[in-house]
């Protein structure tokens, strides 16, 4: 069927998010929470996975829609993401708030922690305020049994005045009861009038002033209460939201603005400010949630002392950064002693099938010029990358997958955010810092949670300066070469990990130098405060866990390195093959290069390599074996003692290497992270930006550590 706004109903949304109704009386429920409430869980089990996903529409933020059709009755879910608040500091919480105000539903459905239900009633009473079509679902009501919590879900219904469900979504307990009071809501049924929050009295008074204006300016389209309490915070982007829906500025009109001046006057003769007044707001909403929640939920004494206990572990001043360290390294250490051998494996049977196609397509008389650039180019570097990046990110993203799902990694943001904050800079950063080890592109995709413009750019322009998991291989094959002494086992493995460790943590301080000095510059500006919230440690769900970290982030970030390999690989075939004068293109680039790559401490080779490595990083390494080797294809050396030799004969010393990790860790982002770069920020200028600052920096510290190296005559 076509997607009409006829045949919607709407346009929810910027007039892009179309509501897939089947017919023009199927119901519609937004489906909103906290983040960790076991939101998809319920949304899953409802809509059996019948879903459609997408974005909303100028904001980078997914949705979904499902349909759950029971007894011959259809209901359409849209699944909001999932947000603490719905005063619109971020694009999540912008989206969320538009589509309960303007979506034009039928409802909502607020789904709550049972073992953390006073903090979910903040935004019950928040949705509350927009629609009194609302049902409260209180999750996981299985895991506040385990630790003895008790929800009186009578007394909290009376408390609310909306229907309340209790559902333990994993084993689809209350759901169906879920549905029947949703069928109990869109038909105007409900337990009564919902619970309102009371402000301080001047912002009553205040409210008051605007309600008759604000009556006739919208009708029964909007509720008034609401809208009131938004116009008093002057909330940009609702104004933005609220004229498109209306297609007026309704503060333009004289009854309204009026009331608006007279409100805001009151508000600054009692001393009250923007910020006052969205203090007072929240503060406000927090004690009915307080109230409501002492009323309702029993908490034994003792409850959450395991979580205690580890959070004097992780997030103590002594033991925090300690600890943060030796659950990195252990990671560290598992990716590289786990990936070796799935490598070697994965790369000898890709070659071993790169062989039985070339002989498929010369027996199918394939002409040589054809055969051996698809072949010895394109797909042998292709294959590399696979061979190289697959097995670590496979193991790499499922652990820290493991650590978000047990509750560990925003402690990680805890640790952190006083050194962030010195740096001008958002704590968040810390977590899409991290994401950056599996892969950039991921980390700058995560950059989204950063509420601040200009905190989500600094840390969108500094995250490649922590290596990712395609440079990974270069850093950790030097270290264990010239600074190792190479060996293979458990200690030199061990070695390997803290080595990568300490060049990380290089990265780590020069991600905040660069981040303050983006903040004293070009992005200035002082740091925005922010609520972290410290989730109940949970048991992982291993299934979940692999499905999301190897389908969500493994398998499409090779998909997007793979894309650009193989066109790659071609011209670096082109490159080694084809000769001018007794010398390849390779080598003319190279010693073309050379002079300026010496004054880094590095040779043209080294330097080419970084620049035809730009497609993928992880083939950086096999092009300089190829050029040193004068080889036509990607080749790579049977033993680390055999790369040590090579490299010797070639002039590499312990200096050299230094340089290479120096550079290796500081220059130009892959293509996929600087086309991530452009979509993200929408400009091709900021992603310049994010190329130069990291050669820049790389240039300088090579330059420098060179220079230090031959003046103190070490090398």
């Amino acid at each position: 069927m076509g997607l009409t706004r006829g045949s919607t109903g709407l346009a929810a949304l910027d007039g892009g998010l179309f509501l897939q109704r089947l017919t023009d009386d199927e119901r519609v429920f937004a489906l909103a929470g906290n983040p960790n409430v076991g939101k998809s869980t319920v949304f899953n089990a409802l809509t059996n996975l019948n879903q459609h996903t997408g974005n909303w529409p100028g904001k980078t933020v997914a949705t979904a829609q499902g349909r759950c059709v029971r007894h011959g009755e259809s209901i359409l879910f849209v699944d909001l993401p999932g947000t603490y608040s719905l005063l619109a500091h971020s694009a999540e919480e912008e989206a969320a708030r538009d589509f309960l105000c303007f979506g034009g539903g039928d409802g909502a459905v607020v789904v709550c922690d049972a073992t953390c239900l006073e903090r979910n009633l903040n935004l019950v009473l928040q949705v509350l305020e927009i629609t009194p079509r609302t049902v409260v679902c209180v999750n996981l009501l299985d895991e506040a049994a385990k630790k003895g919590i008790h929800v009186d879900l009578e007394g909290l219904e009376k408390s609310l005045g909306v229907p309340v469900v209790g559902t333990s979504a994993r084993s689809g307990r209350g759901l169906e009861e879920l549905l029947c009071r949703l069928r109990e809501v869109a038909s105007g049924g409900g337990p009564g009038k919902p619970l309102g929050v009371v402000y301080p009295q001047v912002v009553e008074d205040g409210i008051s002033l605007l309600l008759p204006a604000l009556r006739e300016a919208v009708g029964p389209r909007l509720n008034h209460r609401w809208l009131a309490l938004r116009l008093l915070e002057g909330n940009e982007s609702l104004s933005r939201s609220l004229r498109s829906f209306l297609g007026e500025d309704i503060t333009r009109r004289p009854a309204v603005g009026e009331a608006l001046a007279a409100a805001k006057d009151l508000l600054a003769q009692a001393g009250w400010g923007p910020g006052e007044l969205e203090e007072a707001l929240v503060e406000a909403i927090v004690a009915t949630a307080e109230s409501v929640a002492s009323g309702t939920v029993c908490i034994p004494a003792g409850t959450g002392e395991r979580d205690r206990k580890l959070d004097r572990l992780f997030t103590s001043k002594r033991t925090g950064i300690p600890a943060m360290l030796l659950l990195l390294a252990l990671v560290f250490w598992l990716t590289i002693a786990g990936a070796n051998y799935p490598s070697q494996l994965l790369s000898a049977g890709l070659f071993r099938l790169g062989d039985l196609l070339a002989g498929g397509l010369q027996s199918l008389g394939c002409p040589g010029w054809i055969l051996s650039p698809l072949m010895d180019g394109a797909y042998r570097v292709l294959a590399w990358v696979v061979a190289v990046m697959l097995p670590p990110m496979a193991i790499f993203f499922p652990l820290f997958t493991l650590l978000e799902d047990f509750g560990y990694l925003p402690r990680v943001a805890f640790n952190l955010d006083r050194c962030f904050q010195r740096a001008h800079a958002c704590g968040k950063q810390a977590l899409t810092m991290a994401m950056g080890f599996g892969c950039n592109a991921a980390g700058i995709v995560g950059c989204r949670i950063i509420d601040s413009p200009r905190e989500r750019l600094i840390a969108v322009l500094t995250n490649s300066f922590v290596p990712c998991n395609g440079r990974f291989p270069t850093l950790t094959l030097l270290i264990t070469v010239f600074f190792l002494g190479g060996g293979e086992g458990f200690w030199p493995s061990v070695l390997s990990a803290l080595g990568l460790t300490g060049v990380i943590l290089l990265g780590v301080g020069a991600t905040l130098l660069a981040s303050r000095l983006l903040s004293a510059t070009i992005l200035r500006g002082m740091p925005s405060a922010f609520a972290l919230e410290l989730p109940p440690y949970r048991r992982p769900q291993i299934g979940k866990v692999l499905v999301r970290s190897i389908l969500d982030r493994t398998l499409f970030v090779l998909g997007r390195a793979a894309a650009v390999a193989a066109p790659a690989g071609l011209l670096i075939w082109v490159m080694a093959n084809i000769t001018i004068g007794e010398a390849t293109l390779l080598h003319h680039c190279a010693a073309f290069l050379d002079p300026f790559a010496r004054l880094l401490g590095m040779d043209g080779v080294i330097l080419l390599a970084f620049l035809l490595g730009f497609p993928a990083n992880e083939i950086v390494i096999p092009i300089i074996i190829m050029a040193y080797l004068s080889a036509g294809t990607i080749t790579e050396m049977e033993s680390t003692a055999q790369l040590h030799a090579l490299f010797a004969a070639n002039g590499w010393t312990w200096a050299t290497a230094g340089s290479v990790i120096l550079f290796s860790l500081f220059h130009w982002p892959c293509s996929t992270t600087c086309l991530t770069i452009r979509k993200e920020t929408g400009s091709w200028r900021w992603t310049a930006v994010s190329i130069l600052l990291p050669t820049a920096v790389g240039m300088a510290a090579c330059f420098l550590f060179t220079g230090a190296v031959r003046l103190l005559g070490l090398a």
